[in-house]
């Protein structure tokens, strides 16, 4: 199944971080995450740029919509025109397949988020021709 529709599982305190060769595998399946260490800890991170900060605080909004509904939040840094997203397992203090899950849940919202920033409103004209 792909990961962007799969759910989150439950994940205990004490639980293993996954194999390296799994993470190796799980990478492969979210181009454009880095695994980096951070603060100490591994974690998926990854850029995401917009046209402005409404767009991106959009983005974040979303994004927390979907970390709270799976029960797993990252960390998110909002700025002018980008979002950076570090997706972690706190619980193990790594990563977990929950991470990577994340990440594709995420690469979703940014699909789809780029797909309504492509489509242009439709100018006063445009509107005033239809509504008569």
């Amino acid at each position: 199944m792909k990961l962007h529709l799969r759910h989150c599982e439950p994940c205990k305190l004490g639980s293993p971080v996954i194999s390296e060769e799994e993470a190796h595998q799980l990478v492969l399946s979210v181009p454009g995450w880095k695994r980096q260490f951070h603060e100490g800890v591994e974690k998926l991170v990854r850029e995401f740029f917009f046209i402005g900060f409404k767009d991106a605080f959009a983005f974040t909004a979303k994004v927390a919509n979907v970390a709270d509904r799976e029960d797993h939040h990252p960390t998110v840094l909002t700025e002018w025109g980008k979002v950076t997203i570090y997706w972690w397992s706190h619980r193990v203090n790594g990563l977990h397949v929950n991470d990577f899950i994340m990440a594709a849940k995420t690469d979703t919202i940014a699909r789809l988020a780029m797909i309504a920033e492509n489509q242009e409103s439709p100018t006063e004209n445009q509107i005033d021709e239809h509504a008569n």
